[in-house]
């Protein structure tokens, strides 16, 4: 259990830091490429498609953090009128089932990104238009990672030993 908690805590330190790096540079960027257009009746070609890119990493780093918080997106009308144990049984269920299912969804991210890596397109600069889609298998993959640290942070919670949750 430590080694997870490391992991989840280590994984939401890089979240942070890549979220803010992506969007300091995303707010000097589009300021900046607004400038040019407005002032000096220019811009930088490469800028508006290198920001849209980057919007789509923050918007996973931006989910996977959420995830970890327990701040996505759930619908909880039912669990309000069960039992603490119950609901706890049933936290522990959907951190799984949203495990599996964000699996699914870095597998198929991951075959979609061979697809576009045999296509050979381009994004701008002649980088790869593949290497600006790594973040959809990576992306899920954090989410999945999160969810399962989530439901065996419960488990212990709720089945293991008093003071389990402490242990390793």
């Amino acid at each position: 259990m430590k080694f997870l908690r490391a992991l989840s805590n280590l994984l939401v330190r890089i979240e942070t830091v890549l979220l803010v790096l992506f969007l300091s540079v995303m707010v000097v960027l589009a300021f900046g490429q607004v400038v040019l257009r407005n002032v000096f009746g220019t811009g930088v070609l490469w800028i508006d498609p290198l920001v849209r890119q980057m919007v789509l990493w923050a918007g996973f780093i931006g989910a996977a953090l959420a995830t970890r918080e327990d701040r996505h997106i759930s619908i909880d009308a039912f669990t309000k009128f069960l039992s603490p144990g119950t609901k706890s049984i049933i936290k522990i269920v959907t951190s799984i089932a949203a495990a599996v299912a964000t699996c699914f969804l870095a597998v198929a991210a991951w075959g979609f990104l061979q697809e576009e890596k045999s296509s050979g397109g381009e994004l701008f600069l002649g980088i790869p238009s593949w290497v600006g889609l790594l973040i959809l298998p990576a992306g899920y993959a954090l989410i999945m990672i999160h969810f399962l640290v989530t439901a065996a942070e419960r488990a212990v919670e709720r089945f293991g030993p008093a003071g389990g949750a402490s242990g390793g």
